[in-house]
């Protein structure tokens, strides 16, 4: 698709952004019951995952220091998936944990790419 050609860079940034806060609205929810309540008790692994999901995805969203936290976030999913959804079925698609599987992996990108434009780690340059 040539009219696609030389918004690569802009797409990137986009799906930094976009991950970053999806990422950020779980954290959100566990700690601030917003937009809807988190259903679950909040035990001290819950707790872990949404410090860093509010605190990397911020640090996704802005740009700044985005390969390490992307690499923590995405670190965290993986985590997540084996623990919450991994013990009820090998599928991500009949255990619930396509989300957080995909949140692992573009997670892993970012972290190997670095942040790209429209970031405070690219403003640094």
């Amino acid at each position: 698709m040539k009219f696609l050609d030389g918004f690569g860079e802009q797409a990137y940034a986009l799906l930094r952004i976009v991950a970053g806060l999806l990422f950020l609205a779980h954290g959100v929810q566990k700690f601030l019951n917003f937009p809807v309540a988190f259903p679950y008790p909040l035990n001290p692994m819950l707790q872990a995952a949404g410090a860093i999901e509010l605190v990397a995805g911020v640090l996704i969203v802005i740009g700044l220091f985005t390969r390490p936290a992307a690499f923590v976030a995405s670190g965290m999913a993986a985590v997540g998936y084996w623990v919450a959804h991994g013990t009820q079925g090998p599928y991500p698609i009949s255990n619930g944990g396509e989300t957080i599987a995909l949140y692992c992996f573009v997670f892993l990108y970012i972290a190997t790419r670095g942040a790209g434009i429209w970031s405070l780690d690219g403003a640094k340059k």
